[in-house]
């Protein structure tokens, strides 16, 4: 049996990971932070089959003492401050997660488990000001962020320690991926859980930059990429994405579409608006507090290494993985 250690096991990726583990027979160990309130919601119908461990990835005895205990055969390092707007505000702390976490983690494993494969979470977030599009493995990196910045520190140390311990290290840069356990801060999650509510309340939803594009795909395909990375003879570095890029008004147009509202968009700049085409009510409002200082405009990646040597390719397209995220929405609405 297999043994792997998740770190950020309660988040979004974490979750679905371990159950994909857990599927394949591994014995799955996590690492979750210490808390006054419950924080392990994702993870509660699975809690039972998996050995946690209160820890930090900044605080370096938490993870040797676990890492000698476990010796696990895989890590899959998905802690990070993750929310790019946050690391604008919280740019010290951003790093200390994001960039010093991780050559603390690799620090522990060359001392006390060397043969531990690892995934590091990387993220289309490197790319930032693109060079080209679509962007690729071999496309420089610009990053716009503290949170791109600190993962590209990532990024190039985990490279370092492969390339001069001999260690088993992999980078997955992983374009956005979404799902119904997205956490309610990021922006596809508050347009779909806002727009449930819309129903009800009709209170808008406040949104920053419309025409910012991404690539999305849905985290359950984008997890199994995670886990053929260390299946390999050699590590190497893999940008797992959809290939297609879509606006956020256009998130914002299907999901209205998905639920039969009829959206148009009025005025411009800030003082542009979505509203229900038949009654005038507001379904979106522009709030510049979430505009960024500096915007990542278009991210669009090209998957062809993930599928030519892993044989991966994201199956849940752009229309039903917003069904999957407004339909979880509405069900929770409705037992509210």
């Amino acid at each position: 049996m297999k043994k792997a250690l998740i770190t950020g096991i309660t988040g979004q990726d974490g979750s679905y990971l371990a159950e994909l583990l857990l599927d394949k027979g591994y014995d799955v160990h996590g690492i979750i932070r210490r808390s006054s309130s419950f924080n392990t919601g994702r993870i509660d119908h699975i809690y039972k089959y998996l050995h946690l461990y209160y820890g930090d990835v900044t605080d370096t005895l938490s993870l040797q003492n676990i890492i000698q205990e476990v010796k696990p055969d895989e890590i899959y390092n998905l802690s990070a401050q993750s929310h790019v707007a946050v690391s604008f505000e919280l740019p010290e702390y951003t790093g200390q997660v994001d960039a010093l976490g991780v050559l603390k983690l690799l620090e522990s494993v060359k001392k006390y488990s060397p043969n531990t494969k690892i995934y590091q979470a990387s993220t289309s977030e490197l790319f930032g000001k693109v060079k080209e599009i679509p962007q690729k493995e071999t496309t420089p990196f610009h990053p716009r962020s503290p949170y791109g910045v600190s993962k590209l520190y990532a990024y190039w140390i985990c490279k370092n320690y492969r390339e001069s311990y001999d260690m088993f290290i992999s980078n997955g840069i992983l374009f956005n991926h979404e799902s119904s356990r997205r956490g309610e801060t990021f922006v596809t999650k508050k347009i779909t859980m806002g727009l449930a509510n819309w129903l009800k309340t009709f209170k808008p939803i406040k949104l920053g930059n419309l025409n910012a594009k991404r690539d999305w795909g849905y985290a359950k395909d984008y997890v199994y990429g995670m886990w053929l990375m260390l299946q390999q003879e050699k590590p190497d570095d893999f940008i797992l994405a959809t290939g297609e890029s879509h606006s956020i008004r256009e998130f914002v147009e299907e999901s209205c579409k998905y639920i039969g509202i009829n959206i148009e968009w009025i005025d411009d700049g800030i003082n542009e608006k979505g509203i229900e085409k038949n009654s005038g009510s507001v379904i979106i409002e522009i709030d510049p507090k979430y505009f960024r200082p500096s915007e990542v405009d278009l991210l669009l990646g090209d998957p062809t290494k993930a599928k030519n040597i892993l044989g991966w390719e994201a199956k849940t397209k752009f229309k039903d993985l917003i069904k999957i995220m407004m339909e979880h929405d509405l069900k929770q609405q409705l037992n509210r």
